[in-house]
């Protein structure tokens, strides 16, 4: 039986603007899902996104919605939940709006470690304004702010949520929709900041201009730069050189989730009580 996106769409804003190829859809799909299988209510679930391809996202969900300013989705997620920690907060931003000018708030956000599901579209290319060198481009790669090829080192958008404090972190591509929708479910029923470093395909502002080819080709490219984690783990250092590793890469669950802490501080102001720090790891 085909699954009924419908009732989890907005349909009068189909079909979306999104490139022919884009691997934004797939995300879309795996994510909605997710929360089917969560059996989440979508009164109770608010997706917030900020401003690029990946800032589209909150316009087709049929839910609470924010489209924010760029690189400020965290900052506005994190005021919807401590306002409302009982809803289920979906962030969606791009690896430029996520990792550059929302770098700080994604750094903040996982150090606090609250229950936050960042999904970060990571296409290494600044998609929508028409490819600038994002923090994820790699190295060599033609850009309209570096057009002798990038000489920025890139990073390693899940070992910085991972440094940060995020207590779920995990990586998948677009290449394989069911193994993500899987991890997103895992992600979500996390009680904590659960950071994806999702990588997909934009083979029309990096792609072309690369002469890397159309999307299936694109895709290639993505699917030559990962392993799951199982093999990674067995390579040795050399052959790990260029590969990323894919699947739960990082699970902490000893470490309290920031809406409860807070709700000490609430409960030591209203009793006019000092905070028992023991209980906050």
């Amino acid at each position: 039986m085909a699954f009924n996106y419908d009732k989890y769409l907005r349909v009068n804003k189909m079909p979306t603007l999104w490139c022919w190829g884009c691997g934004d859809g797939v995300i879309l799909k795996a994510v909605i899902r997710a929360i089917d299988k969560m059996g989440w209510n979508m009164d109770d679930v608010c997706v917030v996104s900020g401003i690029g391809c990946s800032g589209r996202f909150s316009s087709y969900v049929n839910c609470n919605t924010v489209h924010t300013t760029h690189g400020r989705a965290i900052a506005y997620a994190t005021g919807i939940k401590l306002a409302n920690p009982d809803k289920h907060v979906i962030v969606v931003t791009g690896d430029g709006d996520g990792l550059a000018i929302g770098g700080n708030h994604t750094i903040h956000g996982c150090r606090r470690n609250i229950d936050i599901n960042h999904i970060l579209i990571n296409n290494f290319i600044y998609g929508l304004t028409n490819s600038q060198t994002s923090p994820t481009t790699p190295r060599g790669l033609w850009t309209v702010t570096a057009q002798y090829g990038n000489v920025d080192p890139s990073f390693d958008a899940a070992k910085l949520a991972t440094a940060a404090g995020a207590t779920f972190v995990g990586r998948e591509s677009v290449i394989n929709p069911d193994r993500l929708e899987k991890l997103f479910v895992k992600g979500f029923s996390h009680d904590g900041y659960s950071f994806f470093d999702v990588f997909s395909n934009c083979h029309v502002n990096l792609g072309r201009k690369n002469k890397m080819g159309e999307a299936t080709k694109m895709l290639e490219w993505v699917n030559s730069r990962i392993t799951t984690k199982i093999k990674y783990d067995k390579m040795s250092e050399e052959e790990r050189k260029g590969l990323f590793p894919c699947g739960v890469l990082h699970e902490d669950n000893e470490h309290l989730e920031y809406t409860k802490a807070y709700a000490k501080v609430k409960e030591a102001a209203q009793n006019k009580t000092k905070i028992n720090f023991e209980e906050i790891k």
